[in-house]
């Protein structure tokens, strides 16, 4: 008993010193919560990839919002669409979080953080009257709310992003893209496939087969790069074209050490890009900008995003990558982002670009000043031969697709009217047999174009 009286005693003098906060984490993470464990929801373990990126099936999770907070998304919605000054577009501001009850393998997640995401993805099914809508979860986005949640994590994770496969009839293209880049050795987010139930008050409804692509800067960078202490940048806007004009280093959001201000990174990047050097002394030019950023992962992804035909990149697009310092090299990373634009040759008047890039002007000086070294126009050309002569030869583009149609057939056909961007279960069907034709098509002309 004096044990147990010392005890509670420490235990009280030490809530007395600790601020509120301290208090609510000292007494509350996952308390009274039915289904907490530190496995499932705890931020004591390391992202389980097995469970939460199974690739060999497709998941599913149901989603319970409130009729009132499902309402609250809804008018946000609306009132940001009406806010863009660009037609098809949405302004900056990120849509609304609300709390939901998250559920997946008959356990439950609690409070945790929802809102709609994207831009194109979100305006254009919007604009059609389809429910189908891109998501963001955050699973400790109310904590302070609910200090019961403080530091909820799924399996590990904080933060999950779900692409709805808009104007995708395969539903692959964003998951077959990442995988073709990742074999080829790209840094790129892991993704799996999800049916996705939603229930705001009339029960739940199937809004789709999503695509759940991995956070770059919760758990992607530990993984690939092995630390997650190095400046992460989310470019959007003029200044991430890296042109000698308009460029903006606010631009250029930092996802990680959001507590310093300092970007001296990026700036030193920029100052070698456009330093003098390069028509004067290209040896020079060439010596300091490898010393800040990685020449060589650039060029090696330039080589598969113009194989693919991924047009909705940099060359053409002010946004869709990140740039990582690493820890490890001190070097600069590219890294890919949404996907879900790959194997087309376009739309509108926006082609993707062609293999020799001749498209391309100064405004985009990360292509047009390093294609124009021979040594980095034969290294370029060296990993698109690579490319097509493994990771896409048309016996694993063939087998890709033919395993991803094995897996996700049945979740994209059962998909509903409101809530699909299919027009037919042989719509499906057909578009994985023409995206089989686009690749082949795509390593003929590859094999036409090198040298």
């Amino acid at each position: 008993m004096k044990n147990v009286s010392l005890k509670l005693s420490i235990g009280l003098l030490t809530l007395g010193l600790m601020s509120s906060c301290q208090k609510d984490e000292f007494v509350a993470s996952g308390n009274g919560l039915a289904d907490w464990t530190t496995a499932t929801h705890s931020n004591n373990v390391s992202p389980n990839y097995d469970v939460v990126f199974n690739t060999s099936t497709v998941n599913r999770i149901d989603v319970v919002i409130s009729e009132d907070d499902w309402q609250v998304m809804e008018d946000n919605l609306d009132d940001l669409s009406s806010q863009s000054s660009t037609p098809g577009s949405f302004p900056d501001e990120s849509p609304v979080y609300v709390p939901c009850d998250f559920y997946f393998n008959d356990r439950q997640w609690y409070n945790v953080g929802i809102r709609y995401k994207g831009n194109s993805s979100l305006y254009g099914p919007l604009s059609s009257n389809i429910g189908k809508l891109p998501l963001r979860f955050e699973f400790d986005q109310f904590e302070d709310d609910y200090p019961e949640i403080n530091n909820q994590r799924f399996y590990g994770f904080k933060e999950l992003s779900m692409s709805s496969n808009y104007k995708d009839e395969t539903l692959m293209r964003e998951s077959a893209a990442t995988d073709l880049f990742r074999s080829f050795g790209v840094p790129a987010a892991k993704t799996a496939f999800y049916e996705v139930y939603v229930d705001y008050g009339d029960g739940p409804i199937y809004f789709g087969l999503y695509t759940m692509v991995e956070v770059i800067f919760d758990s992607f960078l530990n993984d690939w790069f092995g630390s997650e202490s190095g400046n992460c940048y989310k470019p959007d806007g003029d200044g991430a074209k890296f042109g000698s004009t308009d460029f903006n280093i606010d631009d250029f959001e930092k996802k990680t050490n959001k507590e310093s201000t300092d970007r001296s990174d990026i700036q030193a990047m920029y100052n070698a890009l456009q330093a003098s050097t390069r028509t004067t002394d290209v040896d020079q030019w060439k010596s300091d900008l490898e010393a800040i950023f990685d020449v060589d992962g650039f060029l090696k992804y330039l080589a598969v995003n113009n194989t693919i035909r991924n047009w909705d990149t940099y060359g053409l697009m002010t946004h869709n990558y990140y740039l990582y310092n690493d820890p490890a090299d001190g070097l600069l990373k590219w890294i890919v982002w949404d996907n879900n634009e790959a194997f087309t040759n376009g739309v509108g008047n926006r082609n993707a670009l062609s293999f020799g890039m001749n498209e391309v002007d100064d405004e985009w000086p990360l292509i047009s000043y390093l294609i124009d070294i021979p040594e980095y126009q034969t290294v370029y050309d060296n990993y698109i031969d690579s490319f097509i002569n493994s990771t896409f030869s048309n016996t694993n583009t063939d087998n890709l697709f033919s395993t991803k149609d094995l897996v996700i057939a049945n979740s994209a056909t059962s998909e509903i009217s409101g809530y699909t961007f299919l027009n037919s279960s042989a719509a499906y069907s057909s578009a994985i047999s023409e995206i089989k034709t686009f690749c082949a098509n795509r390593v003929t002309a590859a094999e036409q174009y090198l040298p």
